[in-house]
């Protein structure tokens, strides 16, 4: 499925809490067909997955979201062609009923050894049992299951059972990697919540306040709009802000700090935000050697962005892509870009080295959304500047859906 000039205006039309809430089970349907269509271009009979953004996305199922992440506490078992179980953690099985994508919920088995009361080796072959039971219940000839994250007792048992494992990811990568076009109304509702909660933060935050208190306005203005949750801390100030990936703490911000915030937050109905602005705190204004780290940085984030097109090798764009000045070579972001979807996820676009093969095959493709990264950070001076901003992939063109400002007094441009 690709997108055309009636999915650009999907994109740029906004609906309604009403519409968007009325279209949720379509939404979903339109996923998990999805999903189904590469099972089947990729010979995975059945998917049996328990990473929570996997299973929110094939069915709409969402619980504990964060738990789930850390504890294989429910579970799907998918068929391309047939029944779609949901093991759901126990006492919450009426969480998803009325899914029109679900068939049967059942309750899901504690698998490590914590929610196995200190028997993953038995859990494991109670669980592949059960699971062995039921695939040959519907087909006796499928002899292979597409999985994520499971325990290795688990794991281990499944392949007593007869069964050849393959990484869910072979189906599951490409799907997620394309958006579809239903699923542009909800991408930008999570984008104009996000903004909202990134202004709220920008308008109070002010020196003697906590990197976390600043931090929290974002946080607080963002939970209030039914986010899910935010995968980083990544708010830093003055000297925080070199090297980057530091995270909130208790340094308390000073007048003329360089602040920066990378969103990552995991917004309306699961879709990821995933931009990043630098702004100054107080009232004053900003050095000239903060306006030429951030003018650096918003040159890198322009210049990449127009290469950025449909059809592109990942390899071109990094080989094409702003070259940062020896001096903040080794403090640039790690990668020229990445996708999104509910997540960070397909392609990593890592940097070109020259004189060595590039390490990613593949193409930009409609339908994908490319976030770009830009870190500009600097030793002497003990700061940096972060910029990102989010693509969506068309047929013919490329829009930005990120269109926070920048900030005014450290731009030149």
């Amino acid at each position: 499925m690709t997108l055309n000039a009636y999915d650009t205006r999907l994109y740029e039309t906004r609906w309604d809490d009403t519409t968007l809430f009325a279209n949720r089970h379509t939404l979903y349907l339109t996923r998990k067909a999805h999903v189904q269509q590469q099972m089947v271009k990729h010979d995975v009979p059945v998917l049996l997955i328990c990473d929570p953004n996997n299973i929110f996305y094939m069915t709409g199922a969402r619980n504990m979201q964060l738990f789930g992440l850390r504890s294989p506490s429910r579970y799907l078992l998918a068929f391309h062609a047939g029944p779609t179980i949901l093991f759901e953690y126990v006492g919450c099985e009426h969480l998803a009923q009325g899914l029109p994508t679900i068939d049967t919920i059942l309750p899901a088995m504690g698998l490590n050894k914590l929610a196995s009361g200190d028997d993953a080796l038995g859990a494991g072959y109670r669980f592949a049992q059960e699971i062995a039971d039921l695939v040959r219940a519907y087909d006796p000839t499928i002899d292979k299951i597409g999985i994520d994250r499971f325990p290795f007792q688990s794991i281990d048992a499944l392949r007593a059972q007869g069964f050849t494992l393959c990484d869910a990811d072979d189906a599951l990568i490409p799907t997620r990697a394309i958006k579809l076009p239903i699923e542009l109304p909800y991408m930008r509702e999570a984008m104009r919540r996000v903004e909202g909660a990134v202004q709220r933060m920008e308008e109070t935050v002010r020196p003697g306040v906590s990197e976390s208190e600043a931090w929290a306005e974002f946080h607080y203005a963002f939970m209030a709009k039914e986010g899910q949750y935010i995968s980083t801390r990544l708010f830093q100030s003055g000297p925080n802000t070199f090297p980057y990936f530091q995270e909130a703490d208790t340094r308390k911000l000073e007048q003329g700090d360089l602040l920066c915030l990378d969103s990552d937050a995991l917004g309306y109905e699961g879709y990821a935000v995933d931009f990043s602005r630098t702004f100054l705190c107080g009232d004053g204004k900003a050095t000239d050697e903060q306006r030429y780290l951030y003018d650096l940085a918003r040159e890198q984030l322009e210049f990449n962005a127009g290469l950025l097109r449909p059809g592109m090798e990942y390899r071109e764009l990094a080989e094409k892509a702003w070259v940062v000045p020896e001096e903040h070579q080794e403090s640039r972001y790690y990668c020229v870009g990445h996708g999104l979807g509910m997540a960070g996820e397909w392609p990593n676009i890592p940097h070109y080295k020259k004189g060595e093969p590039y390490s990613l095959d593949g193409i930009i493709e409609p339908g994908m959304v490319i976030c770009l990264e830009s870190y500009i950070g600097s030793s002497a001076l003990n700061q940096g500047v972060k910029l990102e901003n989010q693509y969506l992939i068309l047929e013919e063109t490329v829009t930005c859906m990120s269109d926070y400002h920048f900030d005014a007094r450290l731009s030149c441009v």
